[in-house]
């Protein structure tokens, strides 16, 4: 079976459901129809006021991901991390550390500093990143499980923009590479696995979808066939021309 592992936890679904838009049919959509093994979550919006309670609707089997969302810096996504943990949601955590508002973009150097401390704390450390070599590579010294570099900004729903660079981390780079961050379509978190991303993360293109349900089981093929064709090895491109079927002697004696 085509496996992959976190830390000491195996998983078959490459499908993981990002944290931005939560609703309970989301959820739901992205368990029974998306199969997904692993949910993020951030830590303020484990009970969204009154009586109903996020986590008492993910299922047992489903791996919790609590994630840093709202840090600016190394010491709070420390801070939140810990907490997380005190309540009871497990060891694996993913950081985020954010001082940009306005486009969202992942402070590279506090999540390194994060990553380093946590690491050493034992948690299974699963760091969002802007995609630069240098800093995947320091990420993974510090003690990182995974990376989780950003297609596009957060809930644009762009596709891979930083394709390119995505690449790069998948051929150099010897823990899981996550694409995080601005999927917006199947086809896109299709193209992302058949660069040799480990998983996929989504959200927005899930829960803005009209049909969540449809939408979800969508992507999981999408992933599925990435994935196939990744392992199948994709053919090659070339410039010119190439006849599938060969042009000489036809018709010819």
């Amino acid at each position: 079976m085509d496996t992959w592992k976190l830390g000491n936890k195996e998983f078959t679904s490459r499908f993981i459901l990002g944290s931005g838009k939560f609703s309970l049919d989301l959820i739901e959509a992205m368990v029974e129809s998306g199969e997904a093994e692993i949910i993020t979550l951030a830590l303020r919006r484990a009970n969204q006021g009154g009586d109903a309670n996020i986590l008492d609707y993910i299922p047992s089997h489903v791996s919790l991901l609590p994630n840093t969302s709202g840090a600016r810096n190394a010491e709070e996504a420390v801070r939140i991390a810990r907490l997380s943990r005190e309540l009871g949601c497990g060891d694996m955590v993913k950081i985020e550390v954010i001082r940009d508002s306005k486009y969202l973009l992942p402070d590279n150097a506090e999540t390194i500093k994060a990553t380093k401390i946590l690491a050493e704390e034992g948690f299974i450390v699963m760091p969002y990143m802007y995609p630069d070599l240098n800093v995947a590579r320091d990420l993974v010294a510090a003690g990182a499980a995974c990376v989780m570099p950003l297609g596009a900004p957060i809930g644009t729903n762009k596709g891979l923009v930083t394709k390119d660079f995505i690449k790069i981390l998948v051929e150099e780079i010897d823990v899981p590479v996550i694409v995080d961050a601005g999927i917006g379509a199947p086809s896109q978190a299709a193209e992302a696995m058949e660069l040799g991303a480990t998983a996929v993360m989504a959200n927005t293109a899930i829960a803005t979808a009209g049909d969540v349900r449809k939408m979800a089981e969508a992507f999981k093929l999408a992933i599925r066939a990435g994935r196939l064709a990744h392992l199948a090895k994709l053919g090659r491109v070339q410039d010119h021309a190439d006849a599938s079927s060969p042009l000489t002697g036809f018709l010819e004696d």
